[in-house]
């Protein structure tokens, strides 16, 4: 017997179902709250070095102190980096000439002045991390997804091991406690540490989130709980650009997408263990009791299990699994089999290539003409669009087509843009709109696809080593940003060569679509 039998009993998708759904949306909010943070987090507002000795110009004002004191770009605006060592006074008459001699140019000697209308601060001008310690900012999202990556393999091995439901409670409290504790960084080093084991903390939430509600629900709605959960990341995406406007202080940013966790941690008290993990580990018991629940809550109240019916029902359940209680997997054994070995490392490419576009693109909310926080709410709004449109297409398509084109799009997407004159900004726009449509189209697949790909005994490792190679591919995107100083377009152009090769691979993995999900590496093999 099929746990999908099991289901058709108790009510595939009914009203149990869609209560551990919602429940399960309330975290999923709260991802991209942080995983797109370092986007206000970390923004380098406009500057110039700071001015020593003002109050000796008494009859400049600021524009000709500035003028007299730091050199100017081709375009006329000031130099970020680099100051005069004397006061180059005829530059008064003339703004156009050049400076009495070269040498006299120098980088910044007594800090920076940062331009405080957008932002009242956030960990660039706290900590100066602006010209030559530009990479230590950009490695701040680094540190992050560091951290999501390590959360990858220690939380898809032990809710493999010690059940979904505890370890996304521990997840979700590990957030709480290193968000806040990020929130109170009194150095640098302090918020890169913290930063990093918050990101180890959501890992968990991310990865365990989607199975554990798919787990709980029928075939014919696999596809439907998998957008709907998606949705919610894009819900998320608009509430950050929202709060992010209303917050202008990094600290109290932290606070504010940070405490939200503790909703979702009482919220999980409705939340069961998974069913199908708790039979493929020999707990049979403990399933039965859930089911029963299960179906009084859907209105199957005939449904009950004997003695003489669970013990059948235990022999039967059991022999879909070839894992005996008390055995444990471990990621090795994603490669230990041919079928499955060519699934791991096609599904790894695939996730690489979707994680580094997508952060790739959602980090670079400055490059297409908008303002940072619309830019941020337009991301978040198209994705609701491109899902549904998702939701469609994998059930009439399937998901191995949907996945490599939606990836290969972004990649396009990405490359018109590097081809298309920045003064096009509207135009620019748009594509960058239809990109960013795209990739989370890629990312939506990728998550309920994988999630079909693998059996229940191993589904979350094979959840955990995907997560753990996305979030590789997460960590490098930002630091991709730092290749501009080598040419103007090259980090676009990494962008556009990874999605396309990547979204090639999707065309090895096989088709999902209306396929029961594998229990056992024998119905993958």
């Amino acid at each position: 017997m099929k746990f999908e039998d099991l289901l058709l009993e108790i009510g595939g998708f009914g009203r149990f179902q869609i209560l551990i759904l919602f429940i399960l949306c309330l975290p999923r909010i709260n991802l991209p709250m942080h995983f797109l943070l370092h986007n206000f987090l970390a923004a380098t507002p406009s500057h110039h070095c700071a001015i020593p000795y003002q109050e000796a110009f008494v009859n400049l004002t600021m524009e000709e102190i500035r003028l007299i004191s730091i050199p100017q770009e081709r375009d006329g605006t000031f130099r970020s980096c680099e100051m005069f060592s004397q006061p180059q006074f005829h530059l008064l008459l003339n703004s156009s000439l050049q400076p009495q001699n070269n040498s006299s140019i120098q980088h910044c000697q007594h800090g920076w002045v940062y331009d405080h209308s957008q932002f009242t601060s956030t960990i660039s001008t706290q900590w100066d991390l602006v010209c030559e310690q530009r990479g230590l900012n950009q490695a701040t999202a680094t540190f992050f997804f560091i951290g999501v990556t390590m959360g990858a393999v220690v939380f898809g091995y032990l809710s493999d091991r010690f059940g979904r439901k505890a370890m996304l409670l521990l997840s979700l409290v590990c957030s709480v406690v290193f968000g806040m504790l990020s929130a109170a960084s009194v150095s640098y080093s302090m918020l890169a540490i913290t930063r990093t084991l918050t990101g180890v903390g959501l890992s968990g939430v991310s990865l365990i989130v989607l199975p554990l509600g798919m787990e709980w629900v029928d075939i014919q709605h696999r596809t439907f709980s998998g957008i709907l959960t998606s949705i919610f990341w894009s819900v998320g995406n608009m509430l950050l650009a929202m709060v992010a406007y209303l917050v202008r202080e990094w600290h109290w940013l932290l606070v504010a997408v940070t405490g939200p966790c503790l909703l979702s941690i009482v919220c999980l008290w409705w939340v069961p263990e998974s069913a199908r993990w708790l039979i493929a580990n020999g707990r049979v018991k403990e399933a039965h009791r859930h089911l029963l629940r299960c179906a009084r809550m859907n209105g199957r109240k005939d449904f009950t299990v004997s003695p003489e019916v669970r013990n059948w029902r235990s022999r039967h359940i059991k022999m879909v699994t070839d894992k005996k209680p008390g055995e444990s997997y471990s990621y090795i054994s994603l490669f230990r089999t041919p079928a499955l070995r060519k699934i791991s490392l096609c599904s790894g490419a695939v996730w690489f290539g979707v994680a580094f576009s997508y952060y790739g693109m959602s980090m670079n909310l400055t490059g297409f003409g908008l303002s940072m926080y619309l830019s941020q709410f337009v991301f978040g709004i198209i994705e609701i669009p491109a899902k549904m449109f998702m939701y469609v297409l994998v059930n009439r398509v399937g998901r191995r087509q949907c996945q490599a084109w939606t990836l290969i799009l972004t990649g396009l997407c990405i490359g018109a843009n590097v081809i298309i004159p920045k003064p096009f900004t509207t135009l620019r726009s748009v594509v960058a709109v239809m990109g960013k449509g795209f990739s989370e189209a890629a990312f939506t697949t990728v998550f309920l696809y994988t999630s079909e790909l693998y059996p229940t005994v191993l589904r979350q490792n094979g959840m955990g080593y995907t997560s753990f190679v996305a979030r590789l591919g997460g960590a490098l995107a930002p630091l991709v940003f730092l290749l501009d100083e080598v040419w103007g377009s090259l980090p676009e152009v990494t962008y556009c060569s990874v999605a396309v090769c990547c979204g090639s691979v999707a065309f090895l993995l096989p088709e999902t679509l209306n396929v029961r999900l594998p229990e056992g590496i024998e119905d993958i093999e």
